[in-house]
């Protein structure tokens, strides 16, 4: 059967950049659908507080399932690079011990989270009137987490060999067993948050073994032989340089996000309610930027595998012109639609909650060109190999978010929300222009592989 890889290293980069982000984009879309039905069938038949509950724990969800995503990406740059290198052998190997260490992963983060979670949403000051079933959501969401490692190691490492099609049509399928299973837990059932959060680890685990499967039948590369299973020591370490660093960045950004979300929950349920809806919809059109991001991890790391660093400089050029054309079109989309977006999570008559989503989506969208930039920068510095430089960056958004919720928020209330993003995404992404130079000189400087 046709071994289903694709070669980011010769050819076009502008062409294989678009060929691989606008699948990768469908994936990520339909992921969003997890999140956007959740909250949409929340809000709409559970009410404003019930859509507040689900949207207080969106910075600590993001905190610890980020990291768990961070670290899958990771995992798969060093395949990525084995596999321009031309190295299957290697390429195998780390496959094999990244499913040793995620396992352990898995095991270790659910039994600590269950156990910390409550006190977690304490101490982000959670109003009273939501925090039970903030908890509930939350505590079934973070049981979740193996199911979160088996997804997204198996998704990337898929990705890592070209191939970023195939995962759209898992989460496609998986997408709609979510929103059947949303409806049916709260509209007929009556099961309360607890029923969303129950469908979205229904439903990724079903992509998980989805992916299982497929690698199976169609990755000839990967049939790991008995004695590759084994762990290796070098290899191990190769990871964890790999993807602690990237699961770190995740986590650093997000504690930033919880002390920021600690800062609305003082606001009240409205403010909470409206970040929410607001939150939703930018997630959903910041997609493109995640997959331009997601995109240059792999074509970087390809190409640093074949010795191509110079390569990568025109990659990183398209992939800014791309995102400059997609900033402009959604902040004129959101521009004019932005209120019609929030209505999807939010009934006419909250005229109040409803003016607060559609002020933090026309802030957020004015500095989209940033977002791109950041993304773009930082999953390339990553796909060479320079994971712990996007620690960093991920230390200037926290400091940034940090700031905005101590300093600007008791004063300015919920126009210094809207502005907490920006000022975070403008400050990283200076960082990471700079550091991206920094990592291409001293990628040709190593000239181990010559073009």
């Amino acid at each position: 059967m046709r071994d289903a890889t694709r070669n980011m290293t010769e050819g076009s980069p502008a062409k294989h950049i678009i060929g691989f982000a606008l699948p990768m984009l469908l994936g990520l879309l339909f992921q969003q659908l997890y999140n956007m039905a959740d909250t949409m069938i929340v809000g709409k038949w559970l009410g404003v507080e019930a859509l507040a509950a689900v949207g207080s724990v969106g910075s600590v969800n993001f905190m610890v399932i980020g990291f768990c995503i961070g670290v899958c990406s990771g995992f798969a740059i060093p395949v990525a690079r084995e596999f321009g290198a031309g190295d299957y052998r290697a390429l195998r190997r780390f496959v094999a011990n990244s499913v040793w260490i995620s396992a352990v992963f898995a095991v270790v983060m659910t039994v600590s989270v269950c156990l910390l979670c409550r006190n977690i949403l304490v101490l982000m000051k959670t109003p009273a009137d939501i925090i039970d079933r903030a908890y509930s959501y939350i505590f079934i969401i973070f049981l979740g987490i193996p199911v979160t490692y088996l997804y997204n190691l198996l998704s990337g490492i898929i990705r890592s060999l070209g191939d970023s099609r195939s995962p759209v049509v898992f989460l496609l399928i998986s997408s709609v067993i979510n929103i059947v299973l949303d409806i049916v837990s709260v509209k007929f059932l009556h099961t309360g948050v607890e029923g969303p959060a129950a469908a979205t680890v229904i439903s990724q685990f079903i992509s998980g073994i989805l992916c299982l499967v497929y690698i199976c039948k169609r990755f000839l590369i990967l049939r790991i032989e008995k004695d590759e299973w084994k762990p290796d020591k070098k290899y191990i370490m190769q990871l964890f340089s790999m993807g602690l660093p990237m699961g770190l960045q995740y986590s650093i950004t997000a504690i930033g996000s919880v002390i920021l979300q600690s800062a609305v929950n003082t606001l009240g349920s409205s403010v909470v309610a409206a970040v929410t809806a607001g939150s939703k919809v930018n997630m959903f059109f910041c997609c493109p930027f995640d997959a331009l991001g997601g995109t240059m991890a792999t074509f970087a790391g390809q190409n640093i595998g074949a010795g191509k660093p110079k390569r990568i400089k025109r990659g990183v050029g398209s992939a800014a012109l791309i995102g400059a054309v997609y900033s402009a079109i959604a902040f004129t989309v959101l521009y004019f639609f932005g209120r019609n977006a929030a209505l999807i999570f939010l009934d006419a008559e909250e005229t109040e909650i409803l003016s607060h989503a559609v002020r933090f989506l026309f802030t957020n969208s004015l500095f989209y060109f940033p977002l791109s930039l950041l993304l773009v920068f930082r999953f390339t510095v990553q796909g060479m190999g320079y994971s712990s430089l996007a620690v960093f960056a991920g230390v200037t958004e926290m400091i940034a978010r940090i700031v905005i919720a101590f300093g600007l928020v008791p004063v300015f209330g919920f126009n210094a929300v809207c502005y907490a993003n920006p000022v975070s995404w403008v400050s990283a992404a200076v960082f990471l222009i700079g550091a991206f130079f920094y990592c291409l000189r001293q990628s040709m400087k190593k000239g181990k592989r010559t073009e």
